[in-house]
């Protein structure tokens, strides 16, 4: 994400140096106007997985969602490849997540002139405190208001069913965040489940091992007062 390390420009060895012309953030259009942020998710999950530089593991939608908010310039891309009602899909998707008026250019092939990414001489490490994040925005809420608890799953036999639940869930209950893993019947690889309210990803991440039980669990994130039990059954199903 681009605000911590616009926030390192802060450091006093380094801030008196050199300076944030701005944030320019490239979305693949085609991938928006289709509903995802990323043209292959299961490819850009398998990628994470192998990253072990990788700490976090928060979904690719929060991760689209805050750096657009620390942008400075969006570069639409991949243009050609999408229709009018397509591009129109795809900046309302940028749009749904920008809190600030920020400028949105669309290009083809990644081609774009440098004199629109130069020189923007915005200093944007003065101004990071306006780039309002996911991040931001939980760390502002006491933990007191959430409930975290561990749902126990035996094996499934359906993965679509299990995303199904993890969904009506999310729309029943004061339940915000779901992840976690599952054992499908006859399959020796291991299914990463992971939800941010009612949108569910899931995709097989690596195979079980010898020493480990084939049984699933999911973390559940709500707000203070969850029903635990309801829940619990609903997930299981």
């Amino acid at each position: 994400m681009p605000k911590p390390l616009v926030q390192a420009f802060h450091w006093p060895a380094i801030k008196s140096r050199v300076t944030v012309d701005g944030v320019v953030v490239v979305v693949d259009g085609a991938a928006l106007a289709e509903g995802r942020v990323a043209h292959d998710l299961n490819a850009l999950a398998r990628q994470r997985i192998a990253d072990t530089a990788l700490v976090h593991d928060d979904p690719i939608e929060e991760v689209f969602a805050d750096q657009i908010a620390c942008a400075d310039l969006v570069v639409l891309n991949k243009r050609d490849l999408i229709d009018a009602a397509g591009a129109a899909r795809a900046l309302a998707a940028i749009a749904n997540v920008l809190p600030r008026s920020v400028k949105v250019i669309a290009v083809a092939d990644g081609k774009v002139d440098e004199a629109l990414l130069l020189g923007l001489g915005v200093g944007t490490e003065d101004d990071i405190a306006n780039r309002r994040t996911r991040h931001d925005a939980e760390e502002e809420h006491d933990h007191d208001d959430f409930d975290t608890f561990v749902v126990p799953l035996g094996e499934i036999a359906d993965p679509s069913a299990l995303a199904a639940r993890v969904a009506a869930v999310a729309e029943k209950f004061d339940v915000l965040r779901v992840k976690g893993f599952a054992a499908v019947a006859d399959k020796p690889l291991r299914l990463m489940v992971q939800a941010v309210g009612a949108r569910v990803t899931h995709q097989y991440d690596r195979a079980w091992t010898a020493s480990e039980a084939r049984e699933g669990r999911l973390v559940v994130i709500g707000l203070k007062g969850l029903d635990r039990a309801a829940v619990a059954q609903a997930l299981v199903g």
